[in-house]
């Protein structure tokens, strides 16, 4: 019997202040995608669905979820007709995926879906959220064993001050969303490709965004680029029509952080784009 019947919440206590190792359960809907000679985050949307970015949707092999590891079990993958690529590296949107598995997971503690924000939800600038990934550490050091869930704070960044920072680097597009701070160095840079942005309200959790690209954490003025996942609502429901009681109007409120400063918490760690 599935422990989980509503998406976005966690059975475990509450995480340690400050720590930047997550505790298993913490975030039940993080996958991790293997393939050959790289690996992506994801975020499972159902008991049978993982949404990840694109450009890790044709190599992912292998996935992972709770420490288990499920091989060879990705059935179909679809990513988003729009997505293309510019020259190396760089994306012109539409970087996001929906991956099908073979077959369905049961939920526990530790294994349940993130819910997803409707078309029209908005995100105030400096909205307090959490990106988590394996990818590599301040210096660009690989994540050394136990290769625990590494998770940072950030606040999300509104679309025209985004836009302004990247101008003469990439085009910021409607359907992304950018989260960190103005400062850089410390704090969120860029966690696994394809990882979860998430955001909450009322003791639930919303996946915002999908890691897409960025900057290296040393330069100011370049926070991380996501694919904003309620642009893509209609495309979602309708690839996956059993998700839709997860896709719910959320109004988020409460105290906004500044995109300017590193808060304490962030200090400790620095997360890079891996794959």
């Amino acid at each position: 019997v599935d422990l989980v019947t509503v998406c976005g919440q966690r059975l475990v206590s509450s995480r340690i202040v400050g720590g930047v190792n997550s505790r298993p359960g913490m975030w039940p809907w993080q996958v991790y995608l293997r393939g050959p000679n790289f690996f992506c985050g994801g975020s499972l949307i159902t008991s049978k669905w993982i949404i990840s970015a694109a450009h890790c949707c044709h190599r992912s092999v292998v996935y992972e979820m709770a420490g288990q590891i499920f091989p060879q079990s990705i059935w179909r993958r679809s990513p988003n007709p729009d997505y293309s690529t510019i020259g190396s590296g760089t994306f012109s949107g539409s970087d996001i995926c929906l991956m099908e598995l073979q077959t369905e997971l049961n939920f526990t503690q530790y294994i349940s879906p993130v819910c997803l924000p409707a078309s029209g939800v908005a995100f105030p600038t400096g909205l307090p959220c959490w990106v988590t990934g394996w990818g590599n550490i301040v210096g660009r050091a690989n994540l050394p064993p136990p290769k625990t869930l590494q998770e940072v704070l950030v606040p999300l960044i509104g679309a025209q001050v985004c836009k302004s920072y990247y101008s003469r680097v990439a085009n910021i597009t409607d359907n992304m969303i950018c989260a960190g701070y103005v400062s850089g160095g410390k704090g969120i840079c860029q966690g696994d490709s394809g990882g979860p942005l998430v955001c909450a309200q009322a003791d639930r959790w919303y996946l915002v965004g999908i890691v897409s690209f960025g900057i290296p954490c040393e330069q100011k003025y370049y926070p991380s680029v996501y694919g904003r996942s309620n642009a893509f609502v209609d495309w979602i429901t309708t690839l996956v029509p059993e998700v839709s009681p997860n896709v719910l109007n959320v109004n988020f409120t409460g105290t906004l952080i500044s995109i300017y400063n590193v808060t304490s918490t962030t200090e400790a760690t620095t997360l890079f784009l891996n794959s």
